[in-house]
C-alpha cells in the first residue's frame, strides 16, 4: 500500500486560504476606489439601474450644454434689443423736439442724430454669437443687414433709398407741385380741382368737401378721376363763410383746408377776399377763391405731402408685407362718386357697385381656400353677392393672416400680404374680377422694393417691383411663420424652446424704416416750405416710434425670448433635482461602504490568520506522529 504526500496547494484548505486572500485584495481595492468592483460582473444586480442612471446623466449634461450656448444667444439678442430700444428713444425725443434750424445740407441736429443712429441700429441688427447672426432667421450664416452705407446710398448696380425717396417725392409732388391735382376754372363763377389720373397711388387724394358759402353749389367729390367744384353762381358770400376740402395723402392720413371768406383788409391768413368793388362782382370773389385755393394746395402738396411721400417711400422700401393693387370699375350714373369700401360687389346700375359684379355660384379662390358667393345669408367661407368690397378684403386677410390689413382708398384696392410668393388669387368670374381692379389672373403680390413705374416720376401713375436695381436691406430668411421658431433647442427630454429673431419684424422693421426715414430726408436750408416739411415730417416719425396698440414691440419680443429662458431654468431646475437622485441610484448600486468593508477586511484577516495556524500545524504532522 503507498501513501501519497499531502499536497498544500490542491488541498481544501489551501483554496480556503486563497479565497480569503483574493477576497482580501477585493476589499482593499473597494476600499480604495470607493467602487464595489472595477468590471460591470461584480457590480450586483443593481447595476441595471445605474446604467440607466448613467445614460440620464449623460442626457442631461448635453441638455445643460444646449442650455448653457442658448442662454449666451439669448442673452446677447437682448442686450442688442435693449440698444434697439435706447436708440428709438434718442431719435424720438429729437423728433419730438420743436426746434427746427436746418444746417446747410438742409437737415436738423435731430436728423443728423438719426443718421448715426441708423448705422448704429444696422450693426446692432448684425449682432453674431459665434459665427451666428443672431436676427437673420434660419439664415443664420447670413449677414441680416445690408451696410448701412449701402441701404441709404446704393451701390453701382443698385439703388439705396435715397434715389426710392426722390423718386416717389417727384412722384407725389407733380410737375407742377400741385399734389398731382389739377385746378381750373370752368366758368368765371366758379373754380374746379380734379385728380390728374385715376387709381393713381400718387399725389392728394381729394376725399370730401364741405362748404357754408352764400349762395354756392358744391358738386363732388365724384368721377373718375375724382373731382369737386364749387361756383358762386353770381353772389358773394358772407364774410365767415367757410369751404372746407379734406384730402388724404399716400401714407393714409387725411389733413384738411379751410378757407374763410372776407372782408378784411389785408385779407388774413387762410381767407379769400369778397369783392369789394362797386359795383360789387361776384366772378372777381370766386377768382380770390381759386387763388387762394391754389396757395393752399401748393402749401399742403409741398409740406405735409412732402413728408407723407417721405414717409410712404419708407415702407416701400422697407416693408416686407407685400401688395397687390387695382383699381375697381364703377357700375354708376354720372356723376359717380369714388369706388370705397362699402361699393357692392354686385348691383344693377345706377348702384354703388362695381360692373360687371358677381353672382350666385361664383366662387373667389385665395391661397387654395374657396369663397363662394351666394344670394343671402353667407356664413363661414361664402359670401353675399350684395356684400361690400370691405367684406370681401376682410374675407380675403383672413385667409392670408396678413398683420397690414388690405385696403381700399383714392379709388385703388391693395391686398396686403406676409408672404408674396404665395398669394394666388383666382375667380371662375374673371369679369367680375377685373371690375376690382385686377385684369390678369392668378392675381400676385409685387414684391418690395416698390419703386415709381416709369420717367419722368412726375407723371408716372403706377409702382413696380424694384427688386432687380434696388438695395434688399434684409438679408436673412424670410419666409413665412413665426420669427420665434426659426431657431430651436430641445432643453429636457420633452421641452423644446424657440428663439429665433429676424431684422424684418414689424417692431424692428417699424424703427429701422422710421430713423432711415427721419435721417435720411433733406431739404433745401432756404426753401420757402422748408421748415413746414421739416416739421410734418418730424410729428410722422415722432409717432411712428410711439407704441400703438395692437403693434408689436421691441419689449414684445424681448418678452418672448425671456419667457424661452425662463423655461429653461425650470428645465435646469428639474434637471438638478434629477441628477442628485440618480447619482443616489449610482451610488447605491456601485459604491462600497467604508465602514462595511473595514469590517469584512478585519473579519477576513481573523479568519486568514487561524487558517494559517492550523496550515502550521498540519504542516508539522509526520507519520510517527501520527502513529
Amino acid at each position: 500500500m503507498s501513501i501519497s504526500s499531502i499536497n498544500y496547494s490542491s488541498s481544501v484548505l489551501g483554496s480556503q486560504i486563497r479565497n480569503i486572500n483574493q477576497q482580501l485584495t477585493d476589499l482593499s481595492t473597494q476600499l480604495s476606489t470607493g467602487k464595489l468592483s472595477q468590471n460591470y460582473s461584480g457590480m450586483g444586480t443593481n447595476e441595471g439601474f445605474a446604467i440607466a442612471g448613467r445614460a440620464q446623466l449623460s442626457n442631461i449634461a448635453a441638455y445643460t450644454d444646449t442650455i448653457t450656448n442658448v442662454n449666451v444667444n439669448i442673452n446677447l439678442a437682448n442686450t442688442a434689443l435693449q440698444a434697439l430700444t435706447t436708440i428709438r428713444n434718442t431719435v424720438q425725443t429729437g423728433s419730438a423736439n420743436t426746434a427746427q434750424d436746418l444746417n446747410v445740407n438742409g437737415q436738423t441736429v435731430a436728423q443728423n442724430t438719426a443718421a448715426a443712429q441708423f448705422g448704429s441700429m444696422v450693426g446692432v441688427l448684425n449682432t453674431q454669437s459665434g459665427n451666428r447672426y443672431l436676427f437673420s432667421g434660419t439664415a443664420f450664416n447670413t449677414q441680416s443687414v445690408a451696410d448701412a452705407g449701402d441701404i441709404i446710398n446704393g451701390t453701382t448696380t443698385q439703388a439705396g433709398f435715397k434715389t426710392v425717396m426722390a423718386e416717389r417725392q417727384a412722384a407725389d409732388l407733380g410737375a407742377s407741385g400741385m399734389g398731382r391735382l389739377v385746378q381750373t376754372q370752368p366758368t368765371p363763377s366758379s373754380v374746379q380741382v380734379s385728380e390728374d389720373v385715376a387709381g393713381s397711388p400718387f399725389g392728394l387724394k381729394i376725399k370730401a368737401v364741405s362748404s357754408t358759402l352764400t349762395g354756392a353749389t358744391v358738386t363732388g367729390p365724384s368721377g373718375s378721376p375724382v373731382s369737386f367744384s364749387v361756383d358762386l353762381n353770381g353772389t358773394n358770400p358772407s364774410n365767415g363763410d367757410k369751404l372746407s376740402v379734406q384730402f388724404t395723402l399716400p401714407d393714409g392720413t387725411t389733413e384738411q383746408i379751410d378757407l374763410t371768406a372776407s372782408t378784411a383788409t389785408p385779407t388774413p391768413l387762410g381767407s379769400f377776399a369778397i369783392d369789394a368793388s362797386v359795383p360789387v362782382n361776384p366772378n372777381n370773389t370766386a377768382a380770390n377763391l381759386n387763388t387762394a385755393l391754389n396757395t393752399a394746395i401748393k402749401k399742403l402738396a409741398n409740406t405735409s405731402l412732402v413728408a407723407a411721400s417721405a414717409v410712404t417711400a419708407g415702407d416701400n422700401f422697407f416693408n416686407t408685407a407685400s401688395s397687390a393693387i387695382g383699381t375697381p370699375k364703377s357700375n354708376q350714373a354720372a356723376p359717380p362718386a369714388p369706388i370705397g369700401g362699402a361699393t357692392a360687389l354686385s348691383g344693377a346700375s345706377p348702384s354703388d357697385s362695381i360692373s360687371p359684379g358677381f353672382v350666385a355660384g361664383d366662387t373667389i379662390t385665395v391661397n387654395g381656400t374657396t369663397l363662394t358667393f351666394v344670394a343671402s345669408g353667407a356664413t363661414g367661407n361664402q359670401l353675399n353677392v350684395g356684400d361690400s368690397i370691405q367684406t370681401l378684403l376682410s374675407k380675403i386677410d383672413a385667409i392670408t393672416g396678413t398683420s397690414k390689413p388690405s385696403t381700399i382708398h383714392g379709388g385703388s384696392i391693395t391686398i396686403n400680404t406676409d408672404d408674396a410668393a404665395s398669394l394666388n388669387i383666382t375667380s371662375s368670374n374673371t369679369g367680375a374680377l377685373g371690375s376690382l381692379g385686377f385684369s390678369a389672373t392668378p392675381v400676385t403680390a409685387t414684391q418690395p422694393p416698390l419703386r415709381v413705374g416709369s420717367s419722368p416720376a412726375s407723371s408716372a401713375t403706377t409702382l413696380v417691383n424694384g427688386s432687380a436695381n434696388t438695395v434688399k436691406w434684409y438679408q436673412g430668411n424670410d419666409g413665412p411663420g413665426s420669427a420665434r421658431s426659426t431657431a430651436m433647442a430641445r432643453v429636457d427630454d420633452s421641452v423644446t424652446v424657440q428663439y429665433g429673431a429676424q431684422a424684418d419684424e414689424d417692431a424692428i422693421r417699424r424703427q429701422l424704416q422710421a430713423i432711415a426715414v427721419f435721417g435720411t430726408f433733406s431739404t433745401s436750408p432756404t426753401g420757402q416750405y422748408s421748415g413746414g416739411q421739416v416739421s410734418a415730417l418730424s410729428l410722422r416719425v415722432t409717432q411712428a416710434l410711439t407704441q400703438q396698440p395692437g403693434q408689436q414691440r421691441i419689449e414684445d419680443i424681448q418678452t418672448d425670448i425671456a419667457m424661452a429662458q425662463n423655461t429653461m431654468k425650470d428645465a435646469s431646475t428639474r434637471q438638478t433635482q434629477a441628477k442628485a437622485q440618480l447619482q443616489t441610484i449610482i451610488d447605491q448600486a456601485e459604491s462600497a461602504s467604508p465602514d462595511q468593508v473595514a469590517s469584512e477586511i478585519l473579519s477576513l484577516q481573523n479568519a486568514l490568520q487561524a487558517s494559517y495556524q492550523v496550515t502550521s500545524n498540519l504542516a508539522q504532522l509526520s507519520l510517527v506522529k501520527f502513529l
